[in-house]
């Protein structure tokens, strides 16, 4: 059994994939603003707060706007040319990017998740090692953030195409998987459209009320 561990001083990256065009919303979804940061900028900050040594972002739609517009400093930019392709090329992409530098496993975050806390990430990262499988447990099943140890990157590029990710992959070895829960300190709602902009808001509004 492999006993490496993050905390042991071995390396994981984290990995914001923000490529999409946001059709359903009518712009990217790495620029929708949220409580006054974009959605980017918080999926960046909260990898970073939640224990990753290092963080890597894919952008594809409209990425020299993004790259502009967003507080992206200690994040490494990956442009991903081939965005219109699915979320699969974003992951192969970024998987590529990290896989030159000593990070043992990846923590794997979608842009448009604000729901993610650092404390989510925190316990996931807790577990990596380069042989882990890994994904946050909720009351409806699992979710992301996604962890994929360095043994699995391989195996998950080949098998990411069009908009499934690692799905494929996960899939097929789902014994394997060890479920984190972290329903009590997240929230894995996706903002689709300015409608789910909306309840997010007003969820996090009764919540402090």
């Amino acid at each position: 059994m492999d006993s490496t561990r993050a905390g042991s001083g071995s390396p994981v990256a984290g990995l914001v994939l923000a490529a999409g065009a946001g059709r359903r919303y009518g712009r990217p979804k790495a620029l929708v603003e949220v409580r006054g940061r974009l959605l980017v900028e918080r999926a960046v900050a909260t990898l970073a707060a939640g224990g990753c040594d290092s963080v890597a972002v894919v952008l594809g739609a409209d990425a020299e706007s993004v790259a502009a517009r967003a507080d992206l400093a200690g994040a490494t930019v990956v442009v991903n040319p081939e965005w219109a392709g699915g979320m699969g090329s974003s992951l192969r992409a970024g998987l590529a990017a990290l896989t030159p530098t000593p990070a043992v496993a990846v923590l794997v975050l979608l842009v448009d998740m604000p729901g993610i806390t650092p404390e989510a990430v925190r316990r996931l990262v807790g577990l990596a090692a380069p042989q882990v499988l890994a994904m946050a447990g909720y009351h409806t099943g699992r979710g992301h953030p996604v962890l994929l140890g360095r043994a699995h990157w391989a195996g998950v590029a080949a098998s990411a195409v069009g908009d499934v990710g690692a799905r494929p992959y996960l899939r097929e070895r789902a014994e394997q998987i060890r479920v984190v829960p972290v329903a009590d300190v997240a929230d894995c709602g996706d903002i689709d459209t300015e409608a789910d902009r909306a309840r997010f808001l007003a969820a996090g509004e009764a919540a402090s009320a």
